[in-house]
């Protein structure tokens, strides 16, 4: 981050005012390409409505916390289209991030400063384990109607997010609660996730409340709580992932939270431990299965803390994790509860499984600032 001298103030930001925007999205609307768009306050894509968001748009958050934390909410019945490219994602940043069309990194904030805005927000009218079929949002106020997530649609479509960065991310709203760097809340299985990055989250980096969205190629790096949480049984897979220093868990895996007992899966993944408090948090009841992931960068008190407890011909399955291990200690030591079972000690680079990093070349800050460099694969 940039810095001035004891005697300098610290130079105001210039919020563009052509592009901001202060009031719900309330009929199709696109962002066109080589464009910034300001949100001044928690903007909603309201039901019925489509925005479209083309390659390389730009799009940054004012400052706020409370009911003044600004994000942009796919509102269930809405659809949100945000195709970027490899030569152009779509960024979310802060209005305090000096990025320009056409940039990849910052040129002006570290990739671990968090906070600054709220994030991206989907939801949908998929099933979810909850004690109704429909709920709010965490990060949203109750009294905002456009926070409601979940439904009986399996197939429920919110659109398109392909080659989308998002950064320096959650607000808060209220003690404990703040905004996850992508949220999707009861998403179907005909909405697209491909290629999505988060960086410098001050809460999770991407948090599942039910639904059934199937999510491919997602980096989530140094964010301030759990990279991958996820909730409320969704029912979709999570596959070829990395996560960086993560916070608190690089995995927060809860079980149901309602009648509805669907399973997901996380499969290809590579997790750099770093400062995390902890690898792995399932429940007792968590319902998943886990396979081809590599564990490094381990440190003491991290683990694998516990395996669901079997019942009705099990939870889930777990197999093929590898992991190195600090010099002196054993597998047991991190992967505990019987986990080591299915955990390989391997030498640091010399990994069979994992995430392949190519898919993250040359359209993610985490690789153009070599974060991303001995991760393998």
């Amino acid at each position: 981050m940039t810095s001035c001298d004891d005697d300098d103030e610290m130079p105001p930001v210039v919020i563009p005012t052509a592009n901001l925007l202060t009031s719900n999205i309330t009929t199709n609307t696109t962002w066109t390409t080589g464009s910034t768009y300001i949100l001044g306050a928690r903007i909603a894509v309201t039901s019925g409505n489509t925005l479209t968001i083309e390659p390389g748009v730009i799009i940054k958050g004012q400052a706020g916390t409370g009911a003044n934390a600004t994000a942009l909410i796919i509102a269930r019945g809405a659809k949100i289209i945000a195709e970027g490219t490899s030569a152009a994602p779509i960024i979310f940043t802060s209005v305090a991030d000096e990025i320009e069309s056409g940039m990849i990194s910052s040129p002006n904030l570290d990739p671990d400063l968090n906070g600054l805005w709220g994030g991206l927000i989907v939801l949908g009218n998929a099933p979810i384990s909850a004690d109704d079929d429909a709920v709010q949002i965490e990060g949203i106020p109750p009294s905002d109607q456009n926070g409601l997530y979940g439904g009986t649609d399996a197939a429920d479509d919110s659109g398109i997010i392909r080659y989308v960065s998002i950064r320096h991310g959650g607000s808060n709203i209220g003690e404990g609660n703040e905004i996850n760097g992508l949220t999707l809340g009861g998403v179907g299985n005909s909405t697209v996730i491909n290629y999505v990055e988060i960086v410098g989250n001050q809460d999770d980096g991407i948090e599942w409340f039910g639904g059934t969205v199937n999510v491919t190629n997602a980096l989530v790096w140094n964010v301030g709580d759990d990279a991958i949480d996820t909730d409320q049984s969704w029912g979709g897979t999570l596959d070829n992932f990395i996560v960086v220093n993560a916070g608190d868990e690089c995995f927060e895996l809860d079980g149901p939270e309602g009648a509805l007992n669907d399973e997901h899966t996380l499969t290809n993944g590579t997790v750099f431990a770093g400062g995390a408090d902890g690898l792995v948090d399932l429940d007792a009841n968590s319902r998943l299965s886990m396979s081809n992931i590599y564990f490094f960068g381990l440190s003491a008190g991290q683990d694998f803390d516990q395996l669901p407890v079997e019942a009705d011909g099990g939870f889930g399955d777990f197999t093929n994790f590898e992991a190195t291990i600090p010099e002196g200690e054993s597998v047991s030591d991190y992967f505990v509860d019987g986990s080591d079972s299915f955990t390989v000690n391997v030498a640091e680079g010399a990994n069979t499984v994992g995430a392949n990093v190519s898919a993250f070349d040359s359209w993610t800050w985490a690789a153009a600032s070599g974060a991303l460099s001995g991760l393998g694969l």
